[in-house]
């Protein structure tokens, strides 16, 4: 049987992880890596495998059954998804939560008449943690919803630092309150703040000669990004950084506290959590994953955009049904 031909657009952290992942995939293959840098610049770990201009990645159609999109979601994603969909089985890891309904509705108008299918915000939050709050939810509908992120490194926060005045460099963690999570393992469904859930621990190396002082106070009171949240800044030296905090851990907690029987009387907690050695690798093995179902999706006629709540969870996976009921079942 051939294999599953992957493309991926953006050779950054996720895409290094989207390139590993296929890899211990024996069901796919790396077709071809797209990039806006020169792809001469570009050194990837595949032998044979071609780097080419995401100018000319149009002349791939029909070369390639699923493009996983390894962009950002500020900018990139926006505008690549619903182009790219137009032309190819997509799947990205678009994660501003707020805009994943326009986003959504953006791909769905290009990959429909394309007769393509088009997955979205996929990963682990959105993505995994997603699923976990549904599937929760109607479990329990008498309860509520807590989600915890970290302690990890938060990319963007630790972007937004390094746009400082006077920052050389940063890394920014997110770190769960250890007494708002046993609040809620109680049972007694707190009703926490921003501030009450999560701190926000940062480790700057400074520019020589740079206002100290000042780059705390904008850290602090950047709105967004930190002013919501209790903020510790950390300045260190570069080679402190490099030594201490050079990997991408993250992971979190979903939790829903709920009840059941005649009066509510019964009380019941699920939880779901991760401990993630790497953030962008993780992701990268969720998107494809979720590449497969794209495909196979696409094998039956559907089409137009999707997200983790669309696909069943069969489709995830490389064994064929009769195994996943004999094993997993």
């Amino acid at each position: 049987m051939s294999k599953i031909r992957i493309g991926i657009v953006g050779y950054g952290n996720l895409g290094r992880g989207v390139e590993l992942a296929v890899a211990a995939n024996p069901d796919m293959e790396l077709a071809a890596v797209f990039s806006r840098r020169d792809p001469a610049s570009v050194k990837i770990l595949a032998e044979g495998v071609p780097v080419c201009a995401l100018a000319d990645i149009e002349s791939w159609k029909g070369k390639v059954d699923v493009m996983v999109l390894c962009g950002g979601s500020a900018t990139d994603l926006p505008r690549q998804t619903p182009e790219l969909a137009a032309m190819f089985n997509v799947v990205d890891s678009f994660d501003t939560h707020a805009k994943i309904p326009a986003h959504f509705a953006a791909v769905d108008a290009a990959a429909r008449p394309a007769g393509t299918v088009g997955i979205i915000s996929v990963g682990w939050d959105p993505g995994m943690f997603s699923l976990n709050r549904l599937y929760a939810e109607c479990i329990l509908p008498q309860g509520k919803d807590y989600t915890f992120w970290g302690r990890g490194v938060s990319q963007g926060h630790s972007d937004a630092i390094r746009r400082v005045k006077g920052v050389k460099d940063a890394r920014q963690y997110t770190v769960p309150v250890e007494a708002a999570m046993d609040a809620v393992r109680s049972g007694s469904c707190p009703d926490l703040t921003t501030r009450q859930k999560h701190l926000r621990e940062c480790w700057v190396v400074a520019e020589e000669g740079a206002d100290l002082a000042a780059i705390e106070n904008e850290i602090k009171t950047m709105p967004n990004y930190f002013a919501d949240y209790d903020t510790t800044v950390n300045f260190i030296s570069q080679e402190e950084l490099d030594r201490d905090h050079k990997g991408i851990p993250h992971g979190g907690f979903v939790i829903r506290t709920g009840n059941t029987g005649a009066n509510g009387e019964t009380g019941h907690i699920i939880e779901y959590s991760l401990k993630l050695g790497s953030n962008p690798e993780f992701t990268s093995s969720v998107l494809v994953a979720y590449a497969r179902a794209a495909f196979r999706l696409a094998q039956k006629g559907h089409c137009g955009a999707k997200t983790v709540f669309d696909v069943a969870p069969a489709l995830l996976s490389p064994r064929d049904p009769a195994d996943l009921r004999a094993h997993l079942l």
